[in-house]
Protein backbone atom coordinates (compact mmCIF):
# COMPACT_ATOMS: atom_id res chain seq x y z
CA UNK A 1 0.00 0.00 0.00
CA UNK A 2 1.70 3.42 -1.28
CA UNK A 3 1.85 6.34 1.19
CA UNK A 4 2.29 8.88 -1.48
CA UNK A 5 2.14 11.98 1.06
CA UNK A 6 2.55 12.75 4.86
CA UNK A 7 -0.87 13.35 5.71
CA UNK A 8 -2.35 10.12 3.69
CA UNK A 9 0.39 8.40 5.53
CA UNK A 10 -0.32 10.01 8.95
CA UNK A 11 -3.74 9.11 8.62
CA UNK A 12 -3.26 5.54 7.66
CA UNK A 13 -0.55 5.12 10.70
CA UNK A 14 -4.19 6.42 12.86
CA UNK A 15 -6.47 4.03 10.66
CA UNK A 16 -4.54 0.84 11.23
CA UNK A 17 -4.10 1.72 14.94
CA UNK A 18 -7.23 1.38 15.46
CA UNK A 19 -8.46 -2.31 16.95
CA UNK A 20 -5.64 -1.09 19.54
CA UNK A 21 -6.98 1.85 20.64
CA UNK A 22 -10.45 -0.02 20.88
CA UNK A 23 -8.45 -2.78 22.59
CA UNK A 24 -6.77 0.02 25.33
CA UNK A 25 -9.74 1.60 26.57
CA UNK A 26 -10.99 -0.50 29.12
CA UNK A 27 -6.85 -0.67 30.24
CA UNK A 28 -7.37 3.25 30.38
CA UNK A 29 -10.69 3.49 32.54
CA UNK A 30 -8.47 0.78 34.81
CA UNK A 31 -5.95 2.98 35.65
CA UNK A 32 -8.09 6.09 36.16
CA UNK A 33 -10.47 4.30 37.90
CA UNK A 34 -7.15 3.21 40.57
CA UNK A 35 -6.17 6.64 41.06
CA UNK A 36 -9.77 7.80 42.18
CA UNK A 37 -9.80 5.13 44.66
CA UNK A 38 -5.99 5.94 45.92
CA UNK A 39 -4.26 8.92 47.52
CA UNK A 40 -3.24 10.41 44.21
CA UNK A 41 -5.60 13.95 43.24
CA UNK A 42 -7.53 13.25 40.15
CA UNK A 43 -5.26 16.22 38.23
CA UNK A 44 -1.59 13.72 39.23
CA UNK A 45 -3.68 10.83 37.82
CA UNK A 46 -4.11 12.67 34.19
CA UNK A 47 -1.00 14.33 34.52
CA UNK A 48 0.47 11.05 34.53
CA UNK A 49 -0.76 9.69 31.52
CA UNK A 50 0.10 13.53 29.84
CA UNK A 51 3.56 13.11 30.76
CA UNK A 52 4.46 9.11 31.27
CA UNK A 53 2.26 7.31 28.73
CA UNK A 54 3.22 4.06 29.75
CA UNK A 55 -0.31 1.78 31.05
CA UNK A 56 1.46 -1.16 32.91
CA UNK A 57 4.43 1.07 34.90
CA UNK A 58 1.49 3.57 35.25
CA UNK A 59 -0.58 0.76 37.05
CA UNK A 60 2.52 -0.33 39.11
CA UNK A 61 3.31 2.74 39.88
CA UNK A 62 -0.47 4.19 40.77
CA UNK A 63 -0.55 0.00 43.38
CA UNK A 64 3.32 0.74 44.70
CA UNK A 65 1.95 4.06 45.71
CA UNK A 66 -1.17 3.06 47.60
CA UNK A 67 1.00 0.67 49.26
CA UNK A 68 3.33 3.40 50.27
CA UNK A 69 6.44 2.48 48.95
CA UNK A 70 9.59 4.40 48.78
CA UNK A 71 9.98 6.12 45.40
CA UNK A 72 13.23 3.85 45.05
CA UNK A 73 11.26 1.03 45.01
CA UNK A 74 8.53 2.54 42.96
CA UNK A 75 11.28 3.94 40.04
CA UNK A 76 12.75 0.49 40.43
CA UNK A 77 9.94 -1.07 39.66
CA UNK A 78 8.51 0.57 36.60
CA UNK A 79 12.22 0.81 35.38
CA UNK A 80 12.25 -2.63 34.69
CA UNK A 81 8.97 -2.80 33.57
CA UNK A 82 10.11 -0.39 31.13
CA UNK A 83 13.09 -2.42 29.48
CA UNK A 84 11.25 -3.98 27.22
CA UNK A 85 11.39 -0.41 24.99
CA UNK A 86 14.90 -1.26 24.33
CA UNK A 87 14.26 -3.90 22.48
CA UNK A 88 11.28 -2.03 20.44
CA UNK A 89 14.07 0.62 20.03
CA UNK A 90 16.41 -1.89 18.58
CA UNK A 91 13.94 -3.51 16.38
CA UNK A 92 12.65 0.00 14.69
CA UNK A 93 16.25 2.22 15.01
CA UNK A 94 17.58 0.94 11.33
CA UNK A 95 14.13 2.20 9.67
CA UNK A 96 14.18 6.01 11.76
CA UNK A 97 17.69 6.33 12.52
CA UNK A 98 17.74 8.74 9.33
CA UNK A 99 15.74 11.21 11.21
CA UNK A 100 16.75 14.40 12.66
CA UNK A 101 17.02 13.93 16.79
CA UNK A 102 13.89 15.89 17.43
CA UNK A 103 11.56 13.37 15.40
CA UNK A 104 13.65 10.37 17.03
CA UNK A 105 12.97 11.64 20.56
CA UNK A 106 9.21 12.58 19.48
CA UNK A 107 8.66 9.11 18.47
CA UNK A 108 10.76 7.37 21.51
CA UNK A 109 8.02 9.36 23.59
CA UNK A 110 4.87 7.78 21.68
CA UNK A 111 6.03 4.41 21.58
CA UNK A 112 3.79 2.04 23.35
CA UNK A 113 3.29 -1.88 22.74
CA UNK A 114 0.70 -1.05 20.22
CA UNK A 115 1.99 1.09 18.42
CA UNK A 116 5.29 -0.78 18.25
CA UNK A 117 2.93 -3.94 17.21
CA UNK A 118 1.99 -1.64 14.24
CA UNK A 119 4.73 -0.44 13.28
CA UNK A 120 6.45 -3.66 13.46
CA UNK A 121 4.21 -5.28 10.71
CA UNK A 122 4.20 -1.48 8.94
CA UNK A 123 8.27 -2.21 7.96
CA UNK A 124 8.17 -5.66 7.65
CA UNK A 125 5.69 -4.68 4.66
CA UNK A 126 7.11 -1.07 3.59
CA UNK A 127 11.27 -1.02 4.54
CA UNK A 128 11.77 1.53 2.15
CA UNK A 129 8.78 3.79 2.47
CA UNK A 130 9.89 7.43 2.47
CA UNK A 131 6.98 8.81 4.86
CA UNK A 132 7.19 6.07 7.03
CA UNK A 133 7.83 8.37 10.05
CA UNK A 134 4.55 10.34 9.47
CA UNK A 135 2.81 6.67 9.30
CA UNK A 136 4.78 6.49 13.14
CA UNK A 137 3.43 9.54 14.51
CA UNK A 138 -0.20 9.17 13.56
CA UNK A 139 0.10 5.83 15.09
CA UNK A 140 1.88 7.02 18.17
CA UNK A 141 -0.64 10.02 18.67
CA UNK A 142 -3.49 8.71 17.93
CA UNK A 143 -2.46 5.93 21.13
CA UNK A 144 -1.78 9.24 22.81
CA UNK A 145 -5.01 10.94 22.62
CA UNK A 146 -6.86 7.45 23.46
CA UNK A 147 -5.09 7.21 26.53
CA UNK A 148 -5.94 10.65 27.64
CA UNK A 149 -9.27 10.27 27.05
CA UNK A 150 -9.56 6.60 28.36
CA UNK A 151 -8.01 7.98 31.44
CA UNK A 152 -9.93 10.59 31.76
CA UNK A 153 -13.11 8.71 31.46
CA UNK A 154 -11.87 6.42 34.52
CA UNK A 155 -11.34 9.49 36.75
CA UNK A 156 -14.44 10.41 36.58
CA UNK A 157 -16.43 7.03 36.87
CA UNK A 158 -13.79 6.22 39.47
CA UNK A 159 -15.03 8.74 41.79
CA UNK A 160 -18.91 8.40 40.81
CA UNK A 161 -18.68 4.67 40.68
CA UNK A 162 -15.81 3.12 43.39
CA UNK A 163 -16.89 -0.08 42.16
CA UNK A 164 -15.93 0.30 38.49
CA UNK A 165 -11.95 -0.77 39.30
CA UNK A 166 -13.62 -4.22 40.55
CA UNK A 167 -15.76 -5.38 37.73
CA UNK A 168 -12.57 -7.11 35.72
CA UNK A 169 -11.77 -4.57 32.90
CA UNK A 170 -8.09 -5.27 33.60
CA UNK A 171 -9.04 -8.81 31.79
CA UNK A 172 -8.46 -5.81 28.96
CA UNK A 173 -5.02 -5.88 28.99
CA UNK A 174 -4.31 -9.36 28.46
CA UNK A 175 -6.10 -9.13 25.35
CA UNK A 176 -4.70 -6.39 24.20
CA UNK A 177 -1.24 -8.31 24.45
CA UNK A 178 -2.54 -11.16 23.33
CA UNK A 179 -3.52 -9.57 20.59
CA UNK A 180 -0.19 -7.61 20.13
CA UNK A 181 1.86 -11.19 20.34
CA UNK A 182 -0.35 -13.49 17.97
CA UNK A 183 0.10 -11.81 14.80
CA UNK A 184 3.86 -11.80 15.68
CA UNK A 185 4.17 -15.54 15.82
CA UNK A 186 4.30 -16.53 12.04
CA UNK A 187 8.12 -18.32 12.04
CA UNK A 188 9.71 -19.97 14.63
CA UNK A 189 11.97 -18.20 16.02
CA UNK A 190 9.26 -15.95 17.02
CA UNK A 191 7.43 -19.14 18.44
CA UNK A 192 10.26 -20.00 20.38
CA UNK A 193 10.57 -16.73 21.55
CA UNK A 194 7.24 -16.44 22.94
CA UNK A 195 6.91 -20.52 24.43
CA UNK A 196 10.29 -19.20 26.36
CA UNK A 197 9.31 -15.88 27.64
CA UNK A 198 5.26 -17.06 28.71
CA UNK A 199 7.21 -20.09 30.82
CA UNK A 200 9.72 -18.25 32.52
CA UNK A 201 7.05 -15.43 32.73
CA UNK A 202 5.06 -18.04 34.85
CA UNK A 203 7.42 -20.09 37.02
CA UNK A 204 9.00 -16.53 37.48
CA UNK A 205 5.92 -14.80 38.49
CA UNK A 206 6.41 -14.51 42.53
CA UNK A 207 9.75 -12.43 42.06
CA UNK A 208 9.12 -9.16 43.49
CA UNK A 209 9.63 -5.72 41.82
CA UNK A 210 8.40 -7.45 38.54
CA UNK A 211 11.95 -9.51 38.10
CA UNK A 212 10.06 -12.51 36.60
CA UNK A 213 9.58 -10.24 33.63
CA UNK A 214 12.64 -9.23 32.91
CA UNK A 215 14.16 -12.70 33.50
CA UNK A 216 11.15 -13.59 30.66
CA UNK A 217 12.55 -11.35 28.73
CA UNK A 218 15.82 -12.17 28.77
CA UNK A 219 14.81 -15.73 28.03
CA UNK A 220 12.43 -15.16 25.26
CA UNK A 221 15.63 -13.33 23.11
CA UNK A 222 17.92 -16.02 24.26
CA UNK A 223 15.57 -18.00 23.13
CA UNK A 224 14.41 -16.54 19.50
CA UNK A 225 18.27 -15.98 18.92
CA UNK A 226 19.15 -19.64 18.93
CA UNK A 227 16.15 -20.71 17.17
CA UNK A 228 17.18 -18.22 14.56
CA UNK A 229 21.64 -19.79 14.89
CA UNK A 230 19.71 -23.04 14.81
CA UNK A 231 17.61 -22.30 11.36
CA UNK A 232 20.48 -20.82 10.13
CA UNK A 233 23.09 -23.62 10.07
CA UNK A 234 20.22 -25.77 9.20
CA UNK A 235 20.13 -23.75 6.08
CA UNK A 236 24.24 -23.49 5.38
CA UNK A 237 24.53 -27.24 5.74
CA UNK A 238 21.50 -27.79 3.00
CA UNK A 239 23.40 -24.97 0.98
CA UNK A 240 26.64 -26.97 1.22
CA UNK A 241 25.37 -30.69 0.95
Amino acid sequence: MPHLTPLSSFAAGARDTLPMLIGAAPFGIISGALVAASQLALWQGQFMSFSVFAGSSQLIAIGLAAAQAGMLAIWMATFIVNLRYILYAATLLPHVSHLPARWRWFLGFLMTDETFAVMNTFYLKHTHTPHGHWYFLGSGLSMYGNWQFWTLVGLLFGVAFPQLRTLGLDFAMVATFIAIVVPQLFCKPQLAAAIAAGVSAWLLRDLPYKLGLMAATTAGVAAGLASSHWLACIRAARSNA
